[in-house]
């Protein structure tokens, strides 16, 4: 299993019953996430993640990671046709990435765009579109609050009279957890491990299949980066 804790959160499952509501959300259209943080001078030149003989995948491995991830999540972890990276990536004096942005196909026409960074602003957002609803979250990665995580949900907008408003109004879902969703992860491992070791289960395959489509869209992006930002196909 990955670290990516947020798929642990009881917020995830909520905001997947919206998303999957075809009467609510409709059909998937299009899906925009960032994950974005400003390093300090200390982690810019120190850190792991920006040093090319340890983690040469930078920004890219590490908060791109988090919002392919969200992508996927969003379509069912179908992964899409083709990647292409958006041009002019920030690089370290190594070559290592410390923000860049990618375009991702369906072959049905749905769409996304990623944007992850070492040198904005903290941002973790997420924004799905479909035919008839949308959902926004703003907070993905980690919480606001350890105790509650809301998320947006609207559906049938549409412009008020001389389209000086938008009806309806967003609304908010609160989602409350005992446990921070870190700890809900290291439970879900535990469990996973017990029920091998315990009760001589086979181990789940869903955490390394999704895991290794999300590296695939990460390395589908650096290829795409280091072949001039062409158009990559992502096989599987």
């Amino acid at each position: 299993m990955d670290a990516t804790m947020w798929m642990h959160h009881p917020r995830t499952a909520k905001m997947k019953e919206f998303l999957s509501d075809s009467h609510r959300f409709g059909h998937l259209k299009s899906v925009h996430s960032t994950f974005a943080y400003l390093g300090d001078t200390e982690f810019l030149k120190n850190d792991i993640r920006v040093k090319a003989d340890l983690d040469a995948l930078g920004a890219l491995g590490d908060a791109g990671w988090y919002s392919i991830r969200a992508i996927l999540w969003i379509t069912d972890y179908e992964l899409p046709k083709t990647v292409t990276a958006l041009r002019d990536p920030e690089l370290n004096e190594a070559g290592v990435i410390l923000s860049c942005g990618a375009s991702l196909s369906w072959k049905d026409g749905r769409i996304a765009t990623f944007y992850c960074s070492f040198l904005t602003n903290m941002a973790m957002d997420i924004v799905a579109s479909g035919s008839k609803g949308n959902l926004r979250v703003h907070d993905f990665v980690i919480p606001f609050q350890e105790n509650v995580a809301p998320f947006y949900t609207v559906e049938d907008s549409r412009f008020g009279e001389l389209a000086t408003a938008i009806h309806p109004v967003p609304s908010e879902q609160q989602v409350g957890t005992d446990l921070p969703q870190e700890a809900l992860m290291v439970k879900e491992f535990s469990n996973l491990v017990g029920s091998i070791k315990g009760k001589g289960s086979k181990p789940d395959k869903k955490w390394p299949t999704i895991s290794r489509k999300t590296q695939l869209v990460v390395d589908a992006v650096k290829a795409s980066i280091e072949k001039g930002f062409e158009t990559v196909e992502v096989i599987y």
